[in-house]
């Protein structure tokens, strides 16, 4: 089958399951990864990978702008302290206790457990906020999580390029992981703020519809390209120009017609590659199925000391807002935890390992494992959660 003929025919795949997927009820993201699974075997999909750099440099950047867009500053502002602990000492304490669980209980060396406790640590947006956008969540839940998982990402791409630089030398000072702080957070943020600043001065003086939403595009493409070029973080740069696009845009830079226009493409563009991610997520598994069925015992224990490792990052650390005006309710505590999924961004790190790693064959086969339990399991009972804790506004 030819490229053109493959890509109308995918189309058609994600459009049917979509449209099954809501007559159901269930997650179409569930549905897309085992249609991938069954396309992989047909021969569909051969030739189609995921890879880190397709999932970093086409996936990644328009998606995280996407959700950035429609955050509401004000909104963001009043949860940010919560938000930032949860990103930052949330993500130290998920990524210690995962590291340890596999230490002791697989028996792996804490070379490879810290480096998988570090990729797995950070929820990630591509799986939460289709998930959350399908189950109609609304408000401050929403904005907590979809928060957050934008911006541990941040986190845990310094926290990951440390542990690598630490697996491959054997030392790091604490000079060192400050400047990459530094580096990797202050140097996203500016780059993506000047990037915004720049398309908004050009978007100002144009009202062509069509040319607002390049400008757009070319937003969320440049600022993270450029971050990763300097060896910033491209996910901060990204994030904070879809912000300022998003909150500043409105106050007349984009236009009416502009605003809306850039609404419905970027509805499309998000729908369009949380499908494809999840359609090759599934295509995965067929060449490593028999991988996942040995390492199923360290899969099963991966599982569970991700999930407590998550647990452990949210129920002290909402503890520490209980008496004040951002504590958070038990029932969010619990959507945090179930609803803090992985899926595209662990895996971008985990096939981003060298080839010459320890055990990387074994990282990649676990990685894959808590990830489609991940989407399949958490994904089919996140909405029975919503309902039992009586979240859902409809």
């Amino acid at each position: 089958m030819q490229t053109i003929e493959r890509i109308a025919f995918l189309l058609l795949i994600v459009c049917l399951i979509a449209m099954i997927g809501r007559r159901l009820r269930l997650p179409y993201t569930v549905g897309l990864l085992l249609s991938g699974v069954l396309l992989s075997a047909t021969g569909l999909l051969a030739g189609v990978t995921l890879t880190q750099e397709l999932i970093f440099s086409a996936f990644l950047p328009p998606l995280i702008f996407e959700a950035a867009f429609y955050i509401p500053w004000k909104e963001l502002r009043a949860d940010l302290k919560p938000i930032l602990v949860f990103a930052t000492l949330g993500v130290l304490l998920a990524m210690a206790l995962t590291a340890a669980g596999m230490h002791f209980l697989v028996g792996w060396p804490w070379q490879a457990a810290v480096i998988f406790g570090t990729l797995i640590a950070a929820t990630d947006p591509v799986s939460v906020i289709a998930t959350f956008k399908e189950a109609g969540v609304h408000g401050r839940l929403r904005l907590l999580v979809e928060s957050e998982s934008l911006l541990n990402d941040g986190t845990a791409a310094v926290l990951f390029g440390v542990v690598l630089a630490w697996a491959s030398s054997g030392q790091v000072s604490a000079q060192h992981i400050g400047l990459d702080l530094l580096r990797e957070v202050g140097g996203g943020c500016v780059i993506g703020l000047l990037v915004a600043g720049i398309l908004l001065w050009i978007a100002g003086h144009t009202d062509d519809h069509l040319v607002e939403i390049a400008l757009t595009v070319v937003a969320a493409y440049g600022s993270f390209l450029i971050a990763q070029h300097f060896h910033c973080s491209g996910v901060l740069a990204t994030l904070c120009c879809g912000l300022l696009l998003g909150n500043y845009g409105s106050l007349g830079s984009l236009s009416d017609a502009g605003r809306e226009a850039v609404g419905s493409f970027w509805e499309f563009a998000a729908f369009l590659i949380n499908s494809v991610i999840f359609l090759l997520i599934g295509a995965q598994q067929q060449g490593l199925l028999g991988q996942l069925q040995r390492h199923a015992v360290p899969i099963l224990i991966a599982i569970v000391v991700v999930i407590l490792g998550r647990a452990v990052a949210v129920y002290p650390l909402s503890a520490l807002f209980r008496r004040s005006t951002l504590a958070i309710s038990m029932a969010h505590q619990h959507v945090l935890v179930w609803g803090g999924l992985r899926g595209a961004l662990a895996l971008a790190l985990v096939l981003g390992l060298p080839e010459t790693l320890p055990r990387r064959a074994e990282l990649i086969v676990t990685t894959l494992g808590v990830v489609v339990f991940s989407v399949i399991v958490q994904g089919l009972t996140f909405t029975p959660l919503l309902k039992r804790l009586g979240l859902l506004e409809h």
